[in-house]
């Protein structure tokens, strides 16, 4: 049985494939990294504001909100006729040419505000820990943020397999100290007050709470590369092994994630999580200086640094494809040339951010959570009724599911505004 095949003479796969291998687990493991990133660190401080029971309450709904969502954009992607076309490709393929641009468009600006946001967490992560950790002086932000964005990119341009290999081996010490963190806080729990919500402030929550989520769990930028690997490894077989990747992904998300989230607004107080957002710091650097222990002020920064670094990393690949992709479609400028404009851009543009240091958590809401809702939930959820090959979807509960968040968390946009 193990070396059976099925499928057409273009379209082979050995039976045996479609087990669990390393190459999954590494996949599972690339995907976790860039979800962990600036949004998992400040989730905590947004959630807690808002009390017990949107805690609960999202705690429920952030596994379908985050499975759902990445398994339809990676059906989108693999619903294409061409073996090896990208996500610029697909829109398009399916929607046209001046349709696809504008979502193509709209996918950049999905990637590329979470690089503005970890340019000023990444630097705020860094000053934090200089003043209140080593007891240094702050040094000029123009400086401090420059070196730092500078790094990250001299980093990601010094090879991508080699970069994207080294943080899939950091996700392991992150995962570990992550659990570790959230075992340690336990003794300093203070378990809230439950009482009766005020459903119309509940509500109200709840519905400015959906950006922050799908921004938090959103690892959107790796898709349209992960379903084209998966595509090339497992042909005919490439949807449902695309799926059971995301699933995992999502449970290994869910269960680790929402200890963390858990366990530090457990120890601390709303008034407390008030006071970080305002410090806009994530809730690691925050917990370093209210504790005066020597575990927690070195190793909370330390996760803080590595997280937002890593999923810098990834979303920068993600966000410099689909530069290059539109310069290249709509210029006659080369792909070279496109590629060195864009890294020049992008970091003009998040150094100059760092600089400004805006709210972490207002840029979550009201622009990067809307916009990935845009492409993550609501184009692929259009597409069921407009591509033959995803038609078959049409009329179940998750499509539906689907598109209410997407909606909402695009009206929390318009609200803000």
């Amino acid at each position: 049985m193990s070396n059976s095949q099925v499928g057409g003479a273009n379209d082979v796969v050995n039976i045996s494939e479609s087990r669990w291998t390393q190459h999954d687990t590494n996949w599972v493991l690339s995907l976790f990294g860039t979800a962990v990133g600036a949004g998992i660190l400040f989730l905590p401080i947004n959630i807690g504001i808002g009390g017990f029971w949107p805690l609960m309450i999202m705690a429920v709904l952030a596994f379908p909100m985050t499975y759902l969502a990445h398994r339809g954009l990676a059906r989108f992607v693999l619903s294409s006729k061409n073996s090896d076309s990208d996500f610029t490709d697909v829109v398009e393929e399916h929607f046209g040419a001046t349709s696809g641009r504008l979502i193509s468009l709209l996918y950049f600006f999905s990637i590329f505000p979470i690089l503005l946001i970890y340019g000023v967490g990444l630097t705020n992560t860094v000053d934090s820990f200089m003043v209140n950790q080593l007891e240094m002086e702050s040094l000029p932000r123009v400086l401090l943020s420059g070196v730092l964005v500078a790094g990250m990119i001299a980093i990601m341009l010094g090879g991508e397999k080699l970069l994207l290999r080294a943080f899939a081996v950091l996700v392991y010490p992150l995962v570990g100290v992550l659990l570790f963190l959230s075992l340690y806080l336990i003794p300093n729990w203070q378990l809230p007050t439950i009482s009766a919500p005020d459903v119309g402030s509940l509500t109200e929550t709840l519905w400015l709470s959906v950006p922050i989520v799908v921004f938090s769990f959103s690892h959107a930028a790796a898709i349209s590369s992960f379903a084209n690997t998966q595509r090339r490894h497992y042909k005919s077989e490439a949807t449902l092994k695309a799926e059971s990747i995301l699933r995992n992904t999502a449970l290994m998300l869910i269960a680790f994630v929402l200890l963390f989230v858990f366990s530090c607004i457990f120890s601390l107080t709303p008034e407390q999580m008030t006071e970080a957002k305002e410090a806009n710091v994530s809730v690691l650097s925050y917990l370093a200086n209210v504790y005066n222990n020597p575990f927690i002020e070195t190793l909370g920064p330390l996760v803080a640094f590595i997280a937002i670094t890593s999923s810098f990393l990834g979303h920068f690949l993600g966000a410099r494809e689909s530069f290059n992709g539109l310069v290249t479609k709509q210029t006659s400028i080369s792909y070279k040339a496109a590629d060195k404009l864009g890294v020049v851009v992008m970091f003009i543009s998040i150094w100059i951010c760092a600089v400004i240091n805006p709210s972490i958590l207002d840029m979550m809401g009201a622009i990067s959570g809307p916009i990935i809702a845009l492409i993550l939930f609501v184009m692929p959820t259009i597409a069921i009724y407009k591509v033959p090959a995803l038609q078959k979807y049409k009329g179940k509960l998750s499509t539906y599911f689907v598109l209410t968040v997407g909606l909402l968390a695009v009206s929390a946009l318009l609200f803000n505004m």
